[in-house]
């Protein structure tokens, strides 16, 4: 978990704000800011100001009520993650909180570990959402393309790119990937040429490439251990490789996307 992360609390009960807020300054132990808000617009300016990573906000407010500050929020493209309390279990209230994407639903009075519980699930969800976002900014889109554009009746072709995806580990060689759909290296060179718009090495290089990026910005893993993991005998060859096709090295990949997501 890092520091910039926030969880803003909304309730216009001071006692059950600042009761959950020092439960949740206690867990979070300096790793997450806890910020509240007595009511739905000072939550909105909040949000506005700062980013937000989990939100949890009471149903039952005046002025702007739970639902109407998460509809608020969407409007605005804010999305935290979510989890509403209430001292209401009434199930039109916890079906529309389901529909505005709440991941959590807890009655008053919530004990401790149900909070905790419940923020401690949040937080994965958080952490599940940044890694999904950074490899999608990580994303080859000649890989994208090269995938899109192969007709469904060359099962060859298809099959062969899924072996390559399958093996990115392994020494590959044109004619292993051949033999395993049944076709004549040189041929499968022609179609694959033809269909993908890439050769065959030309795709393995960008694929297995594409893999050390979403490991570089999706975990803590040693280079080496991502040169291996990606096919490569070597770090200095695969340092060499990365280099080549996006313009620096994998560690200045990994600080700079690291910096641009947090």
């Amino acid at each position: 978990m890092l520091n910039s992360k926030a969880i803003l609390i909304v309730d216009d009960e001071p006692r059950t704000r600042q009761g959950l807020k020092k439960t949740l300054d206690t867990w979070a132990n300096g790793q997450y800011k806890i910020n509240t808000a007595s009511n739905g617009d000072e939550a909105i300016e909040l949000m506005k100001q700062h980013k937000v990573h989990i939100l949890i906000t009471d149903i039952h407010m005046p002025e702007i009520t739970g639902l109407q500050l998460l509809k608020i929020a969407k409007e605005q493209n804010i999305s935290p993650v979510i989890i509403v309390i209430s001292a209401y279990s009434e199930f039109e209230y916890a079906q529309e909180a389901l529909r505005l994407g709440v991941i959590n639903y807890l009655l008053k009075p919530i004990s401790k570990k149900a909070l905790i519980e419940a923020v401690e699930e949040a937080v994965q969800t958080v952490e599940k959402k940044e890694r999904a976002g950074l490899i999608e900014k990580v994303v080859d889109t000649k890989l994208v393309a090269a995938n899109a554009q192969i007709p469904s009746n060359r099962e060859p072709v298809r099959e062969a790119i899924d072996y390559i995806n399958n093996h990115l580990k392994n020494e590959l060689s044109q004619k292993e990937v051949a033999d395993h759909v049944h076709l004549n290296p040189s041929y499968l060179s022609v179609l694959f040429k033809e269909h993908v718009k890439l050769t065959f090495s030309e795709y393995v290089t960008r694929r297995r490439i594409q893999r050390a990026k979403e490991l570089l910005v999706s975990t803590n893993l040693p280079i080496n251990d991502i040169a291996e993991e990606s096919g490569y005998k070597t770090a200095k060859y695969f340092i060499k490789i990365f280099k080549e096709l996006e313009g620096m090295t994998p560690s200045a990949y990994r600080k700079d996307n690291n910096e641009k997501a947090f």
